[in-house]
């Protein structure tokens, strides 16, 4: 391979389903990709049910298939989301604020803090979309882009805390009632709140989607914890209205159990992307591109990782063991090129060419590693 080509050097992988011996990858070359997303089928009377519901409390994954030129782009529009989410929120709060001066409603009271608080996880969103615009450098060699997770931990406590507060707040006023002054206004309020919250919501969640961003995704998601708490509030004026003072905090305990489940759907997204998962989709998407380059007899290990909004792979080639290593290393910019255009979010890939064994009494070119191989 030519001088100014840079290698890596790993430790030997693994064996695995496929016929042919784990490479280690040597050589990357990084471009931009436009992402795909695809959507989940219906199924039986249940199941559409469930979908329906799910729509309401887990964000919707029907989304257009919109063309991500850059990561830098992603940002952007990141970014736009947060500061118009900021302003939509900080509305609805100043709305509600206004209301509470005028109702003294305590349970209004705690959903205008409450929204006060979403509006302001925009803040750690905001400090990761910038630090993954700085570029690689020796220490961070993959960049920032790992920033969005750790901004995706601090919204998932803040929806854990949400929760916890929601359930302390149900609790008390089921031991210690109070009454609720100016319903219709304390009703309007609420109603407002959870419109607002819920546009948010959608609007975060479907930006997140379309980029990438776990962490703007599980920020939508604390956006719709805001809304039910709202809802709390409609529904508790209304009970009130009724003359019924315990709807309140029996409807604030139910509104906290839906809370918990926005918080492990949350959690679960971001433990996902923390821990390197993918959609094994995707996965099979790499290998089928693979396959269908010109000069690649089989594929090894596939591997992809998430960096902030992108995508990273590292992938196994086998060739034929008398190309020149020019041949080869042009099979190799092929499949990388095959991989780009096939895996949605994909920027960089490291490709490694292996040869089939001319002679099966031939030793294994890979054994000066296999010392250094971990067991499964």
């Amino acid at each position: 391979m030519e001088a100014n080509q840079r290698t890596r050097k790993a430790t030997h992988p693994q064996p695995h389903a496929h016929p042919h011996p784990h490479p280690h990858p040597h050589h990357a070359h990084t471009d931009s990709h436009d992402p795909d997303v695809g959507h989940r089928p219906g199924g039986s009377l249940r199941a559409r049910w469930g979908h329906r519901l799910g729509h309401l409390l887990r964000p919707h994954r029907h989304e257009a298939a919109d063309k991500v030129d850059a990561a830098m782009t992603a940002s952007r529009e990141g970014m736009r989301t947060l500061w118009i989410s900021l302003a939509i929120l900080g509305a609805t709060t100043l709305v509600q604020a206004l209301v509470v001066a005028l109702s003294g409603s305590v349970a209004l009271l705690g959903d205008t803090v409450h929204n006060a608080a979403d509006a302001l996880t925009s803040v750690p969103l905001a400090i990761a979309f910038v630090l993954g615009r700085r570029a690689a450098n020796r220490r961070y060699t993959y960049g920032y882009g790992r920033a969005e997770d750790l901004a995706g931990v601090v919204i998932v406590a803040t929806i854990a805390a949400s929760a916890a507060l929601a359930a302390y707040v149900a609790v008390d006023r089921l031991v210690n009632p109070r009454g609720i002054t100016h319903l219709w206004a304390v009703s309007a309020a609420a109603l407002v709140g959870f419109v607002g919250n819920e546009w948010v919501a959608r609007y975060r969640i479907r930006t997140g989607r379309r980029i990438g961003s776990a962490a703007l995704v599980a920020d939508g998601l604390h956006a719709r914890t805001d809304g039910f708490g709202s809802l709390a509030v409609l529904l508790g004026a209304a009970g009130a209205a009724l003359g019924v003072p315990a709807a309140d905090p029996v409807v604030g305990l139910l509104i906290t159990l839906a809370i918990l489940f926005v918080l492990a759907t949350a959690a679960r997204e971001v433990y996902r992307r923390l821990m390197d998962a993918v959609d094994p989709a995707l996965v099979d998407a790499a290998e089928h591109a693979l396959g269908q380059v010109d000069g690649v007899l089989g594929t090894g290990r596939i591997r992809l990782r998430w960096i902030g909004h992108t995508l990273r792979a590292e992938a196994d080639i086998v060739v034929d063991p008398h190309l020149t290593v020019v041949r080869a290393h042009a099979l190799a910019l092929a499949a990388e090129h095959a991989l780009i255009h096939a895996v949605p979010r994909l920027t960089a890939a490291t490709v490694h060419t292996d040869h089939t064994r001319p002679d099966p009494q031939s030793p294994d070119p890979h054994a000066p590693l296999t010392h250094h191989a971990r067991p499964h």
